[in-house]
């Protein structure tokens, strides 16, 4: 009798080759002010069972969230005397919580984020009421192995007007023992009921330290001398971005948008786009991110990461509606499935043209 095929493993949403999820790290870096103040709350007694977690994409907060699950799985009894010596919310790093909250076999944590979609073979695009319907029974159930129950929903933002409405409901009657950690880099966008049910921690971005301690916590190979401080400028403050970017081309390929930004001569235009051309998926991701931040530091009049770098002088409002329309075109480029060359060819003329005429409306 024929052997069944193995079920294909579902990939994670937020997986880096090689570098652990946020549910299996046992390493924060840079929010030591948010661990303290929930860390307080909780010997307290005054942890809010609602819990905002903000901040740019990559910087830690997924990590935060499951930091926190961990921790109060380990020690359920908020009166127990050892607790007044614990300075931070870690555990040791063998304890067997991380294997099992990572694999999501713990009963009593329960993470809910874009689901898969077996038939298209890709994450779907919102979080459907059906997913956080699962709330529902996890609630329902005894809790085991400790009083406590934690619902992480990570990427927050992404719950249609339907679940997050399902999701309110919980958070207006939570049971008992029962946390629910809201992950977010979009906290404009969920419903105004639901951020005022929460109390908020706004992560921001980590500096250049904090990255590097990423870099050798999870054994990625750090960039060198001055190229890890372009790093971490480029990225943003976020540790995945920085990984990401140096675990490629991406230095070089800024270093290359930067000199056709800069140059006269078609040819460094040329090279460029020729790059762009052969750009799919996260690579085409990774390229308007560099051109799309460049053009933000140009808005915002923050000098360029390396010495040396000459953007061109444009006047604000040239730059301002120069990054508007490029975003624009950006995303019609990738949903479409658009000429990539061309339209980054057409951006660094563009800017040229504005060089020479800076007080022409700019055209693309």
């Amino acid at each position: 009798m024929a052997k069944k095929p193995a079920a294909e493993e579902r990939p994670s949403l937020d997986r880096l080759p090689g570098v652990p999820l946020p549910q299996e790290s046992p390493f924060l870096f840079g929010h030591e002010e948010a661990e303290q103040q929930l860390l307080t709350a909780y010997r307290g007694n005054r942890l809010h069972h609602g819990l905002l977690l903000s901040g740019p994409v990559g910087v830690g907060k997924a990590t935060l969230a499951f930091r926190l699950a961990k921790f109060l799985l380990a020690h359920p009894d908020r009166a127990a005397p050892d607790l007044a010596e614990i300075t931070d919310l870690s555990i040791p790093a063998n304890h067997a919580l991380h294997r099992r909250v990572g694999e999501g076999g713990h009963p009593n944590v329960l993470h809910l984020q874009r689901p898969w979609d077996d038939k298209r073979k890709t994450f779907k695009t919102v979080i459907s009421v059906e997913t956080i319907r699962r709330i529902v029974p996890f609630l329902g159930t005894t809790a085991g192995e400790g009083a406590w129950r934690i619902v992480i929903v990570d990427g927050a933002e992404e719950m249609n007007r339907s679940a997050a409405n399902a999701l309110l409901k919980g958070l207006e009657e939570p049971p008992q023992a029962t946390v629910f950690v809201l992950v977010t880099s979009r906290p404009g966008q969920l419903l105004p009921t639901i951020r005022s049910r929460c109390r908020s921690f706004h992560l921001g971005a980590l500096d250049e330290a904090a990255i590097a301690r990423v870099f050798e916590k999870v054994g990625a190979e750090k960039p060198s001398g001055g190229d890890l401080a372009t790093v971490a400028v480029l990225a943003g403050g976020s540790a995945r971005r920085a990984l990401e970017l140096a675990s490629g081309n991406g230095l070089g390929l800024y270093r290359a948008i930067a000199r056709a930004f800069a140059a006269t001569d078609h040819a460094s235009m040329q090279a460029v786009a020729e790059q762009a051309a052969a750009a799919r998926g996260a690579a085409w991701a990774e390229f308007s991110d560099l051109v799309g931040g460049y053009l933000d530091r140009r808005v915002r009049r923050l000098p360029e990461p390396e010495e040396g770098a000459s953007p061109p002088s444009l006047p604000l409002a040239r730059w301002a509606e120069l990054w508007e329309k490029v975003a624009r075109r950006s995303a019609e480029v990738e949903t479409f499935n658009l000429d990539r060359r061309q339209f980054v060819l057409n951006v660094f003329e563009t800017v040229a043209e504005a060089a020479r005429h800076p007080h022409r409306p700019i055209f693309m």
